[in-house]
Order: C-alpha cells, then structure tokens, then sequence
C-alpha cells in the first residue's frame, strides 16, 4: 500500500503507536492478578445476561487481587439508545459490584486507562488500523452493502459459507491504482483485515469453561473500520483489552466462534491474546423447550424487570451465584452470615456451561430466605425506597404510619429458622399487610362465610361473641390460646388434638377451626402470621372491631 493511499485514507494526524503505548503503560499487579472486565453496549435495556456475566468478572478479578472495569462499547451509534450507559453504571452499583475503573457514575473516569466509552477513542482504533494498513495486513473495500447482499445471494444458491472471504473478497486484490480511482471518485470505504487464515487449517482454541476446542482458522476479511471512521467490535476490543491490561475475558458464548479471528488481530497486532471464558446464555422455558432468554420477547430479561417488581438486590445476587456455582447454596448454609461476595469464585467451579435456566420458583425462594433474615427497620427502608418509585401512595402510608408498619413486618421476625417467609418482594408488601389498615380491610360477611364454608354461620357469631367476651389485650400467648380452647369446648369443637383424631364425629372440629375463624373474622385470611402477635400489633380496639359481626 502506497504512503499517498495511507494519507488519503487517513489525512488527519494521529498519535504514533509509540505515544499510545506509553500512556497505556503494563500494569504493576501482584502475581495471579487478574484484570477483567464488564463491556456491554448502551443500546437498550440492561440484559439480566450482563448482570451475570459481571458477577462472574468482578468476583474472580476481586478474590485474585486484581482490577475490575467498566467499558462501555458504544461504537455502533445507531443502536445507542438514550440513558441506557447511566443504566448500565447504575445497575451494577445497584448490585454491589464494586469497578476499580471505568465510567463512573457522573459519567467521568475512574481510572489511567481512560477513557472507558468507545466512541471517544476513535485515534486510538485508527492509529492501530493505519498500522494494519502499511504492515500490508488491511485494505480499504468499496463494496456496497448491496454488493454484500448480493455475494451472500450467491454463495448460499450455491450452497456456500455467507462471508467475504477467498474470491469473494472482492476488493481484496485491487491494485493501487484502482484504489486511487475510487477514492478520486469520492466512494465510500471501509477498511477491511486481510486474514492469513485458511478455512481448511485447524486451531486449537483453550477455553477457560469449554476446555479446548478444535476451531478452524478464520480467513474472512472482517471490517476493522467503518464508514463513519468508527472501529467494529473486533478491532475495538482487542486494541482495548490489549491497553487496557485485560488478562481474562469473559462473555456471551455467541462471540465463541469469533475467538480465531481475534486470536489473528492479536497477533496481527503483535500482542499476546487474552484467555478466554465463553459464558453460555440465560435460558427459560417455552413450551417444554429450552430458549435463550430474549430481551425481545421475556419482560424478566431486563434487569429493571427486577426493580419494577421490587426483588431485593441481594437476592438476586445470590440466586446468580447459584446460577454461576451449584455449590453456592451448599456454601450459604454452612456460612449464613457470611456475605455473597465472599463465595470463592473461579471459571473452573462454574456450572451448567450450556446454559443455565433461569427459575422464578428457586429465586423465589431465595428472595424469601434473604427478606427472613432482614430486620423489621431493614425492610421498611427497603419497601420505602421501592413505593417512592413505584407505588408513590403506598410510600406515603409508610410515612405516615412508620411505628405502626415496623411492628406490623417485626412479626415473626428474628426468631432463626422459624423466622416468617411470606415476603418475597416489596411490590407484594402492600397486599400482605392490607388487613392492618381498616380503610383498606372492608370484606364483607359473604367474603367471611366464604372462607369458612361449610360452618354454621350463626355458629361463626357465637364463637366470635364468645371470643370477644373473653378476649383481654394483656394476656400472656399462653392465657389467650387457653381462652380460645375454652371458647371450642363452649361451641363444641375438642381443645385437645389427639381426642379429635381419635373420635372426630364427637365434635364440631378441632381447636384449629375455632382459630380459623377468628383468624378469618380478624385477618379476612385463613393464612397469616401469628395470630396473637397480630392481633398485639392491631391493638384490642381494632382487634373487637373486627369480631363484631
């Protein structure tokens, strides 16, 4: 490639390689450090997939000592979309992944190996690029896209691999001077790499989760530059993680074919590549058939999904490290005040390398063992937080009964394992503790008989009656469960379990109805935290209120 075509394709002046290589100097790290990194694009919704994959980088570059950051890849502009970087940077503060570097929450840079956004580096891509070109390892092309599409057409009538390679590489072979021309000519390029690669030659490929792999060799003439001067991916990233000190790579497994073809830029390049770790995506069910799980179509790709709904931020990170590790629900038991962050974390201890399935049911139950373990103070902050977002009303209900609210979410609260598990998420919070609020709790003696079909109703008023006649506010639980096995006897229902099981036609029911339907009368619920405490909480005038039907 002649200098006159170099300077045409790149007239404006760019740093030397030299200059950019001493301002991007080796890092000085301790031995087994690993530098990783998370890299997505702003192009939309956070994907949960991201969530995940950053976990992964951010735990193994932390526990080995080394240096987490954010990179954002904003180099195909077409497809940014508005808000979604602050999204980005938000999301995994959210979530406690702590970045060493990269873009910061005011948007400016945490770190010597800035900047961290793409788009802002455009030299940098091209001063690497112009060096591809006078090595004789680039040219500009000048196919159109319609030239492209029609290629495609061809080679798949003819039952060909799609792809500019070989003979298709059109532009590959011009010669300098028609080169000259179609720039005289003012058309539009791209800048192309010339692979060294041929299809038929194999590679073996090592990767951190897959083990080796036998790939063949790329020989497709990738761009490297676009016509708005910006790098593609490929380029991009290879340049980054090369200055950047990246030593482990961790991502989406649909860039596994791509890994020959980067290994080549690296090495085009003069650089020692990464090692590599291809993560399978997140997957669902459909059907009975496994799917990748698709910000297009399933609401819960997005990680806001998450924060609509109010799952607590914590849960979520232990339920992805059980995604990541099988081994971490194991390890939260033996270790249940320990933090998430302290599970040890390596590419080797990772599970379901094809694909984990995400299940509701399992982070569900997750989110109810985190929210158990929070204290009554802890909850209220976070319910709070949520409503003033997504349920303004409710948040000022919170404010305005706050004392009453914090004793209401103490029930059952702190006792161990016995601890109650009925909260889930905050978005559910208003339904669960509806009852406790008389402007909200209005059934009506239909909905109540409901619940209790198949008893008398004139018998459900005079358990409540008798209830109401016995009923004193300061006794102890053991006097209160006393009165109402002598309100059961009074109505004819056994106080004693083991003599109901032994002649259950001799009574009414058992003790546990009697607590039915006072439970029912007072909580419009046949399910609910302790009764006692409750009706402790709810205060003796509301408590006889309820029982006056």
């Amino acid at each position: 490639m002649t200098p006159e075509i170099i300077e045409k394709l790149f007239p404006n002046a760019l740093p030397s390689i030299a200059e950019i290589e001493a301002k991007y100097p080796p890092r000085s790290l301790p031995e087994g450090a690993r530098v990783m990194r998370v890299a997505p694009s702003p192009t939309g919704k956070m994907h949960v997939g991201t969530l995940y994959q950053a976990l992964l980088a951010e735990r193994v570059a932390h526990q080995s000592g080394g240096v987490f950051f954010l990179r954002l890849e904003d180099t195909d502009q077409k497809r940014e979309v508005a808000g979604a970087a602050d999204l980005i940077i938000n999301s995994l503060a959210r979530y406690g992944l702590r970045i060493d570097e990269g873009v910061g929450a005011d948007g400016q840079d945490i770190g010597l190996y800035g900047p961290y956004i793409q788009s802002q580096r455009r030299e940098i891509y091209q001063a690497y690029a112009k060096k591809l070109l006078m090595d004789g390892l680039a040219y500009p092309c000048f196919c159109t896209a319609e030239d492209v599409d029609m290629m495609r057409k061809i080679q798949e009538k003819q039952g060909l691999r799609p792809g500019y390679y070989g003979k298709y590489a059109h532009c590959r072979h011009l010669t300098d001077e028609q080169i000259l021309e179609n720039l005289a000519a003012g058309k539009p390029w791209v800048l192309r790499f010339k692979s060294p690669g041929k299809y038929d030659n194999r590679i073996v490929v090592k990767d951190l989760m897959k083990g080796n792999l036998s790939m063949p060799e790329n020989d497709m003439d990738i761009v490297l530059i676009k016509g708005d001067g910006l790098p593609t991916y490929h380029l991009a990233h290879a340049v980054d993680d090369h200055l950047m000190g990246t030593t482990h790579v961790s991502r989406g497994d649909e860039w596994l074919s791509s890994v020959p073809l980067h290994i080549q830029l690296f090495t085009a390049l003069g650089w020692k590549p990464p090692k590599f770790a291809h993560m399978a995506p997140l997957q669902k069910l459909d059907n009975g058939n496994r799917r990748k799980l698709s910000k297009r179509h399933d609401p819960e790709a997005s990680i806001t999904y998450f924060w609509e709904h109010g799952y607590p931020e914590i849960a979520m990170v232990e339920y992805l490290l059980n995604l990541i590790n099988a081994s971490f629900e194991d390890w939260r038991k033996t270790n249940p005040e320990k933090s998430a962050f302290d599970f040890p974390m390596n590419f080797n201890k990772v599970s379901n390398t094809a694909g984990a399935l995400f299940d509701f049911m399992k982070l569900n139950s997750i989110s109810k063992d985190v929210v158990a373990a929070m204290t009554a103070e802890e909850v209220y902050q976070a319910v709070l937080a949520w409503a003033k977002t997504y349920n303004p009303s409710f948040a000022d209900r919170l404010l305005a009964h706050d004392a009453y609210v914090k004793a209401i979410l103490n029930i059952e609260r702190g006792i161990g394992k016995k601890s109650r598990k009925d909260l889930l998420k905050w978005e559910d919070v208003e339904n669960d503790i509806s009852y406790f609020f008389d402007e909200l709790y209005q059934p009506t003696l239909a909905d109540q008989l409901a619940l209790l079909a198949g008893l008398d109703e004139a018998l459900i008023r005079q358990v409540a009656a008798d209830y109401r006649a016995v009923y004193r506010y300061d006794d102890s639980k053991e006097v209160w469960f006393d009165k109402i096995k002598q309100v059961g006897a009074q109505n004819g229902f056994a106080s004693d379990m083991k003599a109901y099981k032994a002649d259950p036609s001799a009574y009414r029911g058992s003790v546990a109805d009697v607590a039915k339907i006072l439970r029912v009368l007072i909580t419009g619920r046949v399910q609910s935290p302790d009764l006692f405490a409750i009706q402790q909480v709810m205060g003796e005038d509301r408590v006889m209120h309820r029982l006056m039907i």
